[in-house]
């Protein structure tokens, strides 16, 4: 008898917000996998707070479910958890920080996770996970012209001009949406428009244009 080995895929450590801005690969009406930068993303190491609970204990239908909402800073996404793995998952409670390790999937255009793991951490973890996952972006970086540079910098000044009406925008804002650059780079640019004048913070973490 030939033993089967199955490979499992990947588990990618990712902030929330990286999962959001990835682009889910269908096949079909089936999800694939989610393309986020030169990355085929299947599985994922995600860390954050239960922010919201919702359950069925199946009632008329007979089918038991959960739905949790995971916040990491950066995003949140949900968890969904059908039959079978209700109750493994059902003593999970809004306020927890925990890690997940999950299938990713994509359902009536919302990408979700359907997860394997469910454990409670430390909250402090919740930094240390970030740093790491930024330094990972960092690492994996190709370096960056200085035309380019300049570029990101006009790019990010017209983010902050736009942003004017909302009173501002969150520096991790910023970040999400130049998430190929590292974010040595954005907070560098950013740093320079402060000390040159032409933008500054409303309050720690928000920037706003000078004008």
């Amino acid at each position: 008898m030939v033993e089967e080995r199955f490979k499992r895929n990947v588990a990618y450590k990712l902030r929330i917000g990286d999962i959001l801005i990835g682009k889910p690969i269908m096949d079909g009406e089936r999800f694939s996998f989610l393309e986020f930068g030169d990355k085929k993303i299947v599985r994922v190491n995600i860390m954050g707070n239960i922010v919201d609970k919702y359950e069925s204990e199946g009632g008329n239908e007979g089918r038991k479910y959960v739905f949790l909402t995971l916040d990491d800073g950066s995003g949140q996404i949900r968890l969904k958890v059908f039959g079978d793995d209700y109750e493994k998952f059902k003593d999970v409670v809004q306020g927890q920080t925990v890690v997940i390790i999950g299938v990713l999937r994509n359902w009536n255009n919302e990408t979700y996770i359907s997860p394997e793991i469910i454990r409670e951490m430390d909250p402090k973890y919740l930094l240390l996970r970030k740093l790491e996952t930024e330094k990972d972006k960092t690492l994996n970086a190709k370096p960056i012209e200085k035309s380019q540079i300049i570029a990101i910098k006009d790019k990010i000044l017209e983010l902050i001009k736009n942003s004017e009406e909302n009173n501002g925008i969150e520096i991790d804002e910023i970040t999400q949406k130049f998430h190929e650059t590292p974010q040595t780079i954005i907070n560098q640019e950013i740093q320079k428009l402060l000390e040159e004048g032409i933008a500054f913070e409303p309050r720690p973490g928000k920037i706003r244009w000078l004008g």
